[in-house]
């Protein structure tokens, strides 16, 4: 195993958990997925370090699904810090697993990470329209928490908060958005 074969076979693990976006039509969103897993996420907050914890400790549950030993996840996939694609599935399959878990309703991982990335902009970012600057800035206003109060531009949208999703972590945030979900 090489740390380039590795890499690539951990990055389409990470999509296939994520799955396609529905209503895709056959477009492709492998240029976007790249391109967030290639920015570092930066926790602005003290308890956000807790979903960069998670999205490293992702690497481990690939190791172990794949049977991989954790010496070889330390060799090929521990020379970075936790990416923003990393931290973003983390939390969808978190939220899944830990919280909207429903069987009647099936896994719904991919919805929760599609939904973050409408949240923050970049759903028209598909292969074909796809444009590195804009995402780029789109990536940084997340990780530097630029985005609108109500997290349009974030991860989480919540339209008539009445609190700055800004100066919340990302846990709280995610929870804000649940509630209004289900109020849905």
């Amino acid at each position: 195993m090489t740390k380039l074969r590795m890499t690539q076979e951990y990055f389409d693990w990470m999509c296939h958990l994520v799955g396609e976006k529905k209503g895709s039509r056959g477009r492709s969103w492998q240029m976007l997925l790249g391109c967030l897993n290639e920015h570092d996420f930066v926790p602005m907050l003290d308890m956000d370090q807790n979903r960069a914890d998670d999205g490293t400790d992702l690497r481990y549950r690939f190791a172990y699904e794949k049977g991989y030993t954790r010496s070889a996840i330390a060799a090929y996939l521990d020379d970075r810090p936790c990416s923003v694609l990393e931290m973003m599935v983390a939390l969808a399959v978190r939220c899944e697993e830990h919280i909207m878990g429903d069987p009647a309703m099936g896994d719904r991982t991919g919805k929760w990470f599609w939904d973050m990335i409408d949240s923050i902009g970049l759903s028209s970012m598909d292969d074909s329209r796809f444009d590195i600057e804009p995402v780029n800035w789109m990536i940084d206003r997340l990780n530097r928490k630029t985005y609108k109060p109500d997290g349009t531009g974030g991860l989480f949208t919540v339209k008539q908060c009445s609190d700055d999703l800004r100066e919340m972590e990302i846990w709280y945030q995610m929870m804000r958005y649940l509630n209004k979900y289900l109020e849905n």
